[in-house]
């Protein structure tokens, strides 16, 4: 028996609570350097109380081959990765118009 969404009374399988939420996020990607000159993207603005931002920065990390974490509501990778975020935040259900 599917398990039932108390908001919508959808099955959770449907997942439109989170697709609805993903596309009115304000997302911003940005490239910090951090000690020894190390450089990491960090994906901000994503509210996690709608998003599982966990498993976001998961597929994120499995999509770029590099390690990272998520901390306080940002993701952030090892590595240059701004050029194909934009694209791979769009694939993951994020409108475009919010990415920066």
């Amino acid at each position: 028996m599917p398990e039932i969404d108390p908001i919508t009374g959808l099955p959770k399988e449907l997942g439109i609570w989170e697709n609805i939420a993903k596309e009115n996020q304000k997302i911003t990607v940005k490239l910090i350097k951090k000690k020894f000159g190390k450089k990491y993207t960090t994906v901000e603005g994503i509210n996690q109380h709608e998003v599982d931002i966990k498993e976001l920065g998961k597929k994120l990390k499995s999509r770029f081959a590099c390690g990272g974490t998520v901390k306080t509501g940002t993701i952030e990778l090892q590595g240059d990765h701004t050029k194909d975020m934009r694209r791979e935040l769009i694939k993951q259900g994020f409108a475009p118009d919010q990415i920066e």
